[in-house]
C-alpha cells in the first residue's frame, strides 16, 4: 500500500497541501477529486517524486513500479508502435544487448530467459492493442509520431504509459485528448487493470464506472470515501448536513449554558455551578462551520423566437480545398428545440460538420437554407487561446459589444460566474476552466438561436460540467454537441447523429446501445484477429478490457433528412393496425430473448461475485494489522492460494459471460 502522512507543500509561501494523510491500498482504483486549483496535480507530482514536500512523508512499497501521465508529446520519426515499445526500458535494453556480437553464450541464455519472463515476444501485439483502443489503425501505428497533431501524440504518450503496466498508475485527466470512442475503451481498460490507480478526472461517467474509492481534496486536506463518484456526492452531502445539525445543536447547548452562567455567576449559592459550566464550555470542541462553497453558474440568454426549421442542408458535400470529400449526401434539419449529440471516432468529420453549421466552411455541393436573422454561437476549444492574454474579460467583451452599457456587459459575464474581481483579472492569469467559461460568455453575447459545442468540458471541473448540463437543459435554443463526456450526452441530448464513412446518419438508440455496438465491433475484431483475418484493426486487451477502436464504416441507420429519411414511411403515415402489429412483433421478439438475457445477467452476477471475493482477499492482504497478528498472519498462505483459484475462476466466468453476450447480440440483430 501507499501511505501519505502529514503532507505539506507550499508554493511561494502559500500552502497548497497542509497535513494531508491517506492510504492507497493495492489493486484499488482511486479517484482524486476537488475543485480546479485545489492541488490535485501537485499531489500526483509529489507521489511520483517529481517535486519534494515541505513536510510529511510518502511511503511506497519498494517493489512497486510507478508511472505518471506526462504533458510531453512524443515526436520525431520513430513510429507509433516503436515509441510505445520503447517505453519498456528493460525489454529495449535486453534486445539491444542481444545485438552485441561479443556476448558470451551464458549471457545470451540469461537474456532470453528474462525476455521470456517479461513476455517480450507478445509485447508488439499488446502495444498494438493499446494503440488500437486509443484510435490508431494498423496503418497509423507504422507512421512516425511527427505525422500527427499534438492531441494525437498525447494519445501515444498515454499508450506508452499503459503499455508499461506499472503497479501504481497515476493519471491526470487522461481523457482530455480522447474522443468518446477512445474514452469508452479506456474506461473498460482501467476497470480491468491489475494494479493500483490514482486518477484525477472531471469525467463523472469515468469516475462512476472505474473507481472503487474517492479521495476528496478540499481546504488543503484529504478525505477518503468508499465507492464511486455518485456515492461520494451522496455521502458527502449527508456528512455536511450532519455537521450542520451538530453545529446547530452545539450552539444551542452553548447558548443554554451561557444563559445559566449569566444568570447565576454572581449568586453565591450558584457560583460553583456557574464556574463548572464555564469549564464545560472550555472543554467543548467547536464544530467547524460548513463553508458555503461558491457555485459555478451558466445561463445562456434567451434568443428571439424564429420559425422552424432554423437550418437545413439538402444533399450537401463537404471537403477542404481540392482534397477528397469529408462528408457526402448530407441531409439534415435543425429545429429550435433540438438537443443533438454527434457520435463517431475522431477524424470522421464531426468538427467539420460543426464548421459547416457555423458558416465557417461552405458546402461544395447541395443547398444550405437558414433564416437571415439566425444567430449561431460556436464553441471550439482552440478559441480559448484567442482573446488577448493581456486584456481582461470585461475589456474583451466591451470590444465585442460596443453599443452595450458596462452594466449589460457585466451582466453577460455574470451569467458565467465572472464577478467584479474576475471580470477585471488579466485573461492570462485565468485557469483553463475560467477561460472556457469566458468563451461561453463571448459566443452567447448575441443570444444565439443555435449553440454549437465542440468538446466544451475539457477544462471544466465536475461542478462546472453539472452547471453546463443545467444551462443546456434550460436554454430556449438548439444545441449541437460534440463531446467525449457520455454523462453530458445522456443528460442533455434527445437525438444522436453518428458521423462515419463520410455520412451523417441518425443513431436509433441511446448511449447504452452505442456502447453495446462498440463492444460488439471489438469482439468481432477480436475473433477475426484470433482466426488470422485482420480485416480491421481491433484486438482484445490481453485480460485488461476490450481494446479496439470503432473504425469508420457503413451503418444501417437512415440518413438524416428533416425528421425522416427519403423513401421511408413516417410513423404518422402508418395505420393504427400497422403500428399495433409492429409493437406486437417487438414484444414477441423481446419474449423470445428473455431466457438468454437471464443467462447473461446470471453470468454477469457470477463475474461480479468472484471479483468481490478477489477484492476482499486483496484488501485482507493489504491490511498491515494482518501481519502483526499471529492468528491472522497464519491465514495469509491460504488466502494467497485461494486468490490464485479465484483468478482462474474469474477468467472462466468472464469467458462464459463473453460467449453468452455475443450470442445475445447476434440473436438481437436477427
Amino acid at each position: 500500500m501507499l501511505s501519505i502522512s502529514n503532507l505539506t507543500y507550499r508554493i511561494a509561501g502559500r500552502p497548497i497541501l497542509s497535513g494531508c494523510s491517506a492510504t492507497l491500498y493495492a489493486n484499488h482504483r482511486i479517484g482524486l477529486v476537488g475543485r480546479n486549483g485545489a492541488g490535485k496535480s501537485t499531489l500526483l507530482r509529489l507521489i511520483s517524486g517529481d517535486i519534494v514536500p515541505d513536510a510529511g512523508d510518502i511511503q511506497l512499497p519498494g517493489r512497486w513500479s510507478m508511472g505518471i501521465t506526462t504533458q510531453d508529446a512524443p515526436g520525431g520519426e520513430r513510429s507509433l508502435i516503436d515509441t510505445v515499445l520503447d517505453a519498456d526500458r528493460e525489454r529495449a535494453d535486453l534486445l539491444d544487448a542481444l545485438e552485441r556480437p561479443d556476448l558470451p553464450p551464458e549471457q545470451i541464455a540469461g537474456i532470453h530467459a528474462r525476455l521470456e519472463d517479461i513476455s517480450a515476444a507478445s509485447a508488439p501485439a499488446r502495444a498494438a492493442r493499446i494503440l488500437a483502443g486509443l484510435g490508431f489503425s494498423e496503418a497509423a501505428q507504422a507512421q512516425p509520431c511527427s505525422a500527427f497533431s499534438g492531441g494525437w501524440r498525447m494519445r501515444v504518450a498515454l499508450a506508452a504509459l499503459l503499455f508499461t503496466q506499472p503497479d501504481l498508475l497515476l493519471l491526470d485527466e487522461p481523457t482530455n485528448h480522447l474522443d468518446l470512442e477512445a474514452t469508452l475503451w479506456l474506461e473498460a481498460y482501467l476497470k480491468a487493470y491489475r494494479g493500483t490507480i490514482l486518477i484525477v478526472s472531471h469525467d463523472r461517467a469515468l469516475l462512476n464506472s472505474v473507481v472503487t474509492d474517492i479521495l476528496h481534496l478540499e481546504a488543503q486536506s484529504l478525505t477518503a470515501y468508499k465507492g464511486n463518484y455518485d456515492f461520494f456526492e451522496k455521502t458527502r452531502a449527508e456528512r455536511m448536513a450532519l455537521l450542520v445539525r451538530q453545529k446547530e445543536k452545539q450552539e444551542a447547548q452553548r447558548a443554554h449554558i451561557m444563559r445559566f452562567v449569566d444568570r447565576f455567576r454572581y449568586k453565591a449559592t450558584k457560583a460553583r455551578q456557574a464556574q463548572s459550566r464555564l469549564k464545560m464550555l472550555a472543554r467543548m470542541q467547536p464544530i467547524a462551520s460548513v463553508a458555503d462553497e461558491w457555485t459555478v453558474t451558466f445561463d445562456f440568454p434567451e434568443p428571439r423566437p424564429l420559425a422552424s426549421p432554423l437550418l437545413t442542408i439538402d444533399n450537401g458535400e463537404v471537403g477542404y480545398g481540392e482534397g477528397p470529400a469529408v462528408l457526402k449526401r448530407v441531409n439534415l434539419r435543425i429545429d429550435s428545440d433540438d438537443r443533438i449529440a454527434l457520435l463517431g471516432a475522431n477524424g470522421n468529420g464531426k468538427s467539420t460538420l460543426l464548421k459547416v453549421l457555423a458558416g465557417r466552411l461552405r458546402v461544395r455541393e447541395g443547398l444550405v437554407q437558414k433564416s437571415g436573422k439566425l444567430k449561431i454561437g460556436y464553441f471550439a476549444q482552440h478559441q480559448t487561446d484567442e482573446p488577448s492574454v493581456d486584456s481582461t474579460p470585461l475589456e474583451t467583451l466591451k470590444t465585442l459589444m460596443p453599443k452595450a452599457t458596462e452594466t449589460v456587459v457585466r451582466a453577460q459575464l455574470g451569467r458565467f460566474g465572472f464577478g467584479e474581481d474576475k471580470a477585471e483579472t488579466r485573461i492570462g492569469a485565468l485557469s483553463g476552466g475560467e477561460k472556457a467559461r469566458l468563451l461561453f460568455a463571448l459566443i452567447s453575447r448575441e443570444a444565439p438561436h443555435i449553440i454549437l459545442m465542440d468538446e466544451p468540458t475539457n477544462h471544466l471541473d465536475v461542478d462546472s460540467r453539472q452547471a453546463l448540463v443545467q444551462a443546456i437543459n434550460g436554454y430556449k435554443g438548439a444545441v449541437i454537441l460534440v463531446t467525449h463526456d457520455p454523462h453530458l450526452v445522456e443528460l442533455t441530448a434527445d437525438r444522436l447523429w453518428i458521423v462515419r464513412g463520410g455520412q451523417v446518419e441518425r443513431f436509433e438508440g441511446d448511449m447504452n446501445d452505442y456502447r453495446r455496438e462498440l463492444l460488439a465491433e471489438r469482439r468481432h475484431a477480436q475473433r477475426e484477429n484470433r482466426s488470422g483475418r485482420n480485416g480491421r484493426a481491433g484486438f482484445s486487451n490481453d485480460g485488461q478490457g476490450d481494446g479496439a477502436p470503432m473504425q469508420a464504416g457503413q451503418s444501417d441507420g437512415a440518413p438524416i433528412e428533416g425528421r425522416q429519411s427519403e423513401g421511408h414511411q413516417s410513423e404518422g403515415s402508418q395505420s393504427a393496425e400497422q403500428r399495433r402489429q409492429a409493437r406486437q412483433a417487438a414484444a414477441n421478439a423481446r419474449a423470445a430473448l428473455a431466457p438468454l438475457k437471464k443467462q447473461v445477467a446470471e453470468a454477469e452476477r457470477r463475474v461480479e461475485k468472484i471479483q468481490a471475493e478477489i477484492d476482499k482477499g486483496h484488501a485482507l492482504l493489504a491490511d498491515p494489522t494482518v501481519y502483526s497478528d499471529p492468528v491472522k498472519s497464519a491465514k495469509v498462505p491460504a488466502w494467497q492460494k485461494k486468490l490464485g483459484e479465484l483468478d482462474k475462476l474469474l477468467e472462466e466466468a468472464e469467458e462464459a459471460w463473453l460467449e453468452l453476450s455475443t450470442t445475445l447480440e447476434a440473436a438481437s440483430g436477427e
